[in-house]
Formats: C-alpha cells, sequence, structure tokens
C-alpha cells in the first residue's frame, strides 16, 4: 500500500514538472527568456508560485530543463524528418515551424542562443544535435553537422522573413542540401 501512494506523488510530481517546462516555453514565445520569471511561469502553468522554485531552484535549472524537453519531445518528429525524410518531407516540416508553429520555433531559438551567454545551458543546447546525430548516424560527422547547420539557417531566415517560406519555396532548396545529407548518412549499422 506505502509503494502506491510513493508511486503517485511521484507521477504527480512528473506531472507537475512538465506543466512547469511546457507553461516556461509559452512565457518564452509570448515574452521572450526576459520574461521568465519563477513567478511568471507558475502563473502560466497555474500552479502555486512556490513550485517552480521546488522543481528547478534557479531560472538557469529552469531553462534547461526547458531545453531538454524542447529537444526530446516537441522536436522528435523533426529530428526523423531532418535525418531520414525526403526534400517534400523536410520542406513540409520547416514550412510548418516557421509559420503555423512559429512562435513556438522563435522560443526554442532563443533558449538555444541563450547558451551562448550562459555555458551552463550549453550541454542542453547541444541536445537537439547529439539526437538528430545518433538517429542519421552519419558516415562523415562533420559533412553532417554542416547538413543541420543549413538546416538551422534556413529556420532563422524563416523566422526573420517578412512572409514565412512555404513548402514550395524550401523545397528546391532542401532537395540541393539532401544530396549531401544522404551521401553523407551511412547505412544502419549491425546490432
Amino acid at each position: 500500500m506505502e509503494f502506491q501512494k510513493v508511486d503517485g506523488r511521484k507521477a504527480r510530481g512528473e506531472k507537475k514538472r512538465r506543466a512547469i517546462v511546457e507553461a516556461t516555453l509559452r512565457v518564452i514565445e509570448r515574452d521572450g527568456v526576459t520574461g521568465v520569471t519563477h513567478r511568471s511561469v507558475a502563473r502560466e502553468a497555474g500552479v502555486p508560485t512556490t513550485a517552480p522554485t521546488y522543481y528547478y531552484a534557479t531560472l538557469d535549472d529552469l531553462l534547461i530543463a526547458t531545453l531538454l524537453w524542447s529537444a526530446e519531445e516537441l522536436c522528435d518528429e523533426m529530428l526523423h524528418v531532418v535525418a531520414t525524410g525526403s526534400a517534400r518531407e523536410i520542406a513540409q516540416c520547416l514550412a510548418r515551424a516557421v509559420d503555423e508553429h512559429r512562435g513556438r520555433t522563435l522560443a526554442e531559438y532563443e533558449l538555444y542562443l541563450l547558451a551562448g551567454r550562459r555555458p551552463e545551458l550549453k550541454p542542453a543546447a547541444r541536445r537537439w544535435l547529439d539526437l538528430v546525430a545518433e538517429l542519421a548516424r552519419p558516415a562523415d560527422p562533420t559533412g553532417f553537422r554542416a547538413f543541420l547547420a543549413a538546416i538551422d539557417g534556413l529556420l532563422i531566415q524563416g523566422l526573420i522573413a517578412d512572409v514565412a517560406p512555404n513548402e514550395a519555396e524550401l523545397e528546391p532548396i532542401v532537395s540541393f542540401l539532401i544530396r549531401g545529407r544522404d551521401e553523407l548518412t551511412a547505412a544502419p549499422r549491425e546490432e
């Protein structure tokens, strides 16, 4: 009986952590990283004002958790598409990221770039690159990183464009890039 109570508390704690991290990304979407405080996140998450500091003692801890969650949860579709998708699939994914999901993408990049100023955020910011490289298993890791840098560049250009590029505009560029990716990606290794 005691075991079930502990599991219930743990599950509620995980649920609250996730709500706090999701709320942090929404605050960043709306107000930028400078709008993130334990109080603003608590308000957005609908939790007591002490909850964010209970789970994440510092704002950096909260931002790191949000970066990791973003890389591992939100970017799952993009990871698979960028690592293995066709030019059309990648172009569709990029077009959605800079149009339909523009706020979320902008918030993720704002967090990502913050790591340049805050060394403690760097490992979390690099997590997306690690995940996509693990999935693609590139034969030429350096060349594959160049491909990923080009994808990052397309996303950033799309975010600052007056009108977000659509799939048709992105597909020829991605077709050019994907040739390099496919040449750099090894056949699956035998386990």
